[in-house]
């Protein structure tokens, strides 16, 4: 069986804490990549509960790996994985500032697939897959699936989340003005 992958770009303003940590979304369950895949609650528990671990690497590249995921489970919306970038790491370093600036916004699963039927209409819903690893990507594939900003996570404090959005719509409407690029130089 050939590895599959399946991208998917972070929704949110993304950051990452001093150190080093990163969450989101590595897949949103009913959501269609551009595929037209669609992954259903469940997909995961077999692999997530085989104990084997799933890499954390740069661009799907296996000679790559930038750091650990620490926590992988599925919730009512989908794959929560939450993780470390080794600063050790000169390739994590570099992911690191650039999630910060914005550069990289993509996570992207590598699997196989185990159980899947395909659609009328094209594309498949995939019910069992053997994850291998959640790869930081510059291109994803399923505009949903992303890495969260802090006070997104699935415990998180609503409040945190609606002053995020407020925030970033006051700076759209020009209300609020956003971070100078060139004051930094």
């Amino acid at each position: 069986m050939e590895l599959e992958h399946k991208f998917s770009s972070f929704d949110a303003v993304v950051s990452v804490t001093d150190d080093l940590v990163i969450e989101g979304y590595a897949s949103r369950f009913g959501d269609a990549d551009q595929g037209g895949d669609t992954v259903q609650p469940g997909a995961y528990a077999a692999s997530l509960a085989s104990g084997r671990g799933v890499k954390m690497l740069w661009q799907h590249d296996v000679t790559q790996p930038i750091g650990v995921w620490d926590d992988l489970r599925e919730d009512t919306h989908g794959l929560w994985v939450k993780g470390r970038l080794l600063d050790g790491v000169a390739r994590a370093k570099e992911a690191a500032a650039l999630i910060r600036a914005g550069a990289i916004d993509g996570l992207s699963i590598g699997y196989r697939t185990r159980r899947a039927v395909k659609n009328a209409g094209g594309g498949r819903t995939l019910m069992e897959l053997e994850l291998w690893e959640v790869s930081l990507v510059t291109f994803p594939m399923l505009p949903s699936a992303r890495v969260a900003a802090k006070g997104d996570a699935p415990d998180a404090d609503w409040r945190d989340l609606a002053a995020v959005f407020r925030d970033a719509r006051l700076e759209m409407a020009g209300l609020r003005p956003g971070p100078n690029p060139l004051s930094e130089r």
